[in-house]
This record gives C-alpha cells, sequence and structure tokens, in this order.
C-alpha cells in the first residue's frame, strides 16, 4: 500500500497514524463505508455496464443506441463522459468500434468515439503534437455530423491544447463550444487546462477567476460548479496554494460540497467529483468534510485524481480512506492557517 501520508504536507499529518484502519483510540466509528473488497475503480453506470459487456463480444449495436439517446435528449454531460469510457474501452477492445465505423461510416456517435480514442492514443506520445495535427480530420468530422453537440468541440478544445495552438484559434474553438452548451462542464474543464498549460507563467489566479467567473454563471445543480475546485488541485499539486489563499481554497471546496449535496449519493457519474473532493478536503486538513465525502462515494473510487500522485489509485484511495476513518476528528472541520499551500505528492503528468 501507498503511504498516503507521505503524500501529505507535514502540518495536516496527524501525529498517530495506525495502519491497520482500525480506528484510533478516541476516535468517532466510521459508519456508511463499504469494505475495501467491495469497492470498484472506474465503474460504469447500469446505461454504460451491458453496451460494455456487449462491446466485449464484438457487438456496437448498443453503444450506437447509447450514445445516439444522449444526442436525441441532449444529455451532454452523460454523452462526454459515456464517449471517453468507450473510447478508454476501444484502446484495448477496438474490433466492435472498427465494425461500427466501416458499418456507418458517418455516424455522429461512431465518430465520436473514434476522435477521442485517436486523441487518447496520442496524448503519451512524446511526439503528441505532430500525431495530434494528423487527427484533425476525425475531430472535424465529429464535429459537422451533428451540429448542436458540443462534445466534439470539448475534444478539438484538448486537441487545441496538446498540439500547441495558439490563443486566436483556442478562443474560436472556445467560442463555437459555449455557443452549443454554455455550461458545459467537459469544455469548462479543457479551455481550464489549456489556461494553466499556456497561460502566463503560473496562472492559478487566471485559472481560479475563469473558474469562479463560469461557477458563478451556471445553475445550481451544473457540473460546472465543480471547477474551482479543479483550480484549487492544481493550486495544491503545484505547491502554489499561498498565491490564491486559503479562504478561495476552502471556497472552491464548499462551493462543491454544496453540488455534491445535490447529487445522487453512491452513485458512478458523481463519483469522480467527490473523489476530487475528497482529495482536496484531506489535502486542506478538513478531514471531517472529507470523511463525510467518502459516505457519499460509497463503492465508486476513480482513478483521477489519485493516479496524479500514485501509480496504484484504487490503493491510494483505499489508504487514504482508511486513515480518514481512523482519524480524530477535531471539532471543527478544518484547521487555520496555510495548510493548503505545501507540496505533496508529484505533479500529475496524466493531464489528459
Amino acid at each position: 500500500m501507498v503511504d498516503t501520508m507521505a503524500l501529505l504536507p507535514p502540518f495536516i499529518r496527524p501525529a498517530r497514524m495506525p495502519r491497520s484502519g482500525r480506528p484510533a483510540a478516541g476516535a468517532a466509528p466510521a459508519t456508511g463505508l463499504p469494505a475495501d473488497d467491495e469497492v470498484l475503480l472506474d465503474a460504469p453506470d447500469e446505461r454504460l455496464g451491458p453496451v460494455l459487456v456487449a462491446a466485449a463480444r464484438g457487438a456496437y449495436g448498443p453503444a450506437a443506441a447509447l450514445l445516439a439517446g444522449t444526442r436525441e435528449r441532449a444529455e451532454w454531460e452523460d454523452r462526454d463522459r459515456y464517449a471517453r469510457h468507450l473510447a478508454a474501452f476501444a484502446r484495448s477492445r477496438g474490433e466492435w468500434l472498427d465494425a461500427w465505423g466501416a458499418a456507418a461510416p458517418d455516424d455522429p456517435d461512431a465518430l465520436l468515439v473514434a476522435a477521442q480514442l485517436a486523441v487518447d492514443r496520442a496524448w503519451p506520445s512524446p511526439a503528441r503534437a505532430d500525431l495530434l495535427r494528423e487527427v484533425s480530420p476525425l475531430i472535424t468530422a465529429a464535429a459537422r455530423a451533428d451540429d448542436r453537440d458540443p462534445v466534439p468541440w470539448r475534444v478539438a478544445l484538448d486537441h487545441a491544447r496538446g498540439s500547441r495552438a495558439g490563443h486566436r484559434y483556442f478562443g474560436e474553438l472556445w467560442e463555437a463550444a459555449v455557443r452549443r452548451a454554455p455550461h458545459h462542464h467537459g469544455c469548462h474543464v479543457a479551455a481550464l487546462r489549456y489556461l494553466a498549460a499556456h497561460g502566463p507563467h503560473g496562472a492559478h489566479r487566471e485559472c481560479f477567476d475563469f473558474a469562479d467567473r463560469a461557477a458563478q454563471d451556471a445553475p445550481a445543480h451544473a457540473l460546472v460548479q465543480g471547477l474551482p475546485l479543479r483550480a484549487a488541485l492544481a493550486c495544491l499539486a503545484a505547491g502554489r496554494g499561498a498565491e490564491v489563499g486559503r479562504a478561495r481554497l476552502d471556497a472552491a471546496a464548499d462551493r462543491a460540497i454544496a453540488l455534491s449535496a445535490l447529487l445522487p449519493a453512491t452513485a458512478p457519474a458523481p463519483a469522480e467529483l467527490r473523489n476530487l473532493l475528497t482529495y482536496v478536503l484531506v489535502r486542506l486538513g478538513r478531514h471531517r468534510d472529507a470523511l463525510a465525502q467518502l459516505r457519499l462515494i460509497g463503492p465508486y473510487a476513480t482513478s483521477f485524481p489519485w493516479d496524479r500522485v500514485s501509480d496504484d489509485p484504487l490503493g491510494l484511495f483505499l489508504e487514504l480512506r482508511a486513515d480518514v476513518r481512523s482519524m480524530p476528528l477535531p471539532g471543527a472541520p478544518s484547521a487555520p492557517g496555510g495548510a493548503g499551500t505545501g507540496r505533496g505528492g508529484r505533479a500529475g503528468s496524466r493531464d489528459h
């Protein structure tokens, strides 16, 4: 198991941390947490699960029906999430996608998954920028296949970041994306990542400003409410929390807590938000709030953000969960001071 406390700044480590996962003396016992062997990593929801089973057998029909339904109902957040899952599955089992593309070369849904897969395959390469330029026509075809759909534009925004596109071109893509869906979470995350990668050196305040504006303009239930939490993660990962201040980091976490309360408990769809929120809350020393999110997470661990600091994201999640469960919780949910200003773990290279 990974030593989770070694990933955290010294001033938010407890003085005593048992490694057994059992509550320490004086700790209030945590209830409502599933056993370790019940926790799943990146589990699909009830709609995606059968589609992946069918794809493993070489059948693309269920995937086509699932994505067509999200497009018809304008379920853009689900569509984005499903497209990314299907592309990830196709990286190792792609026969069904090849058959789908051959049978329906102009299908907007097949084109979307193929475009996402092409970007995913190019991303880890040292020649990323050159490889991404080669897949531009595929992304263009996906975007043109259904003019209402913002998800190909999110793929295009990621593509522009990876290919080191200039600000003007990225801005044109951004305007096209938000014209189709003003509060689409994936497009906003792509824009935030572009700003962090290609903005002014140390653009943490600029990233926070962008994220705060987007959240303030969005409905209370929109996933964009969690965008400032992404900015907080970037600051904490870079050890630059002092630049934005503890109050702003806490406000980002509080906004995400309010969003989490509006989403279904122990469900796969909100799991990534809650895993990210738990990570940030622990980094801020807010262990009582982190425990509350762990209860809402239930059995649904996600690779992000744990894979930013460990090659064993599930192991890290389970050990951190045991650490939080074992800690004596203070009377206040968070300690005063600069707990969010230190450096912990390695900066995430898995930024796609």
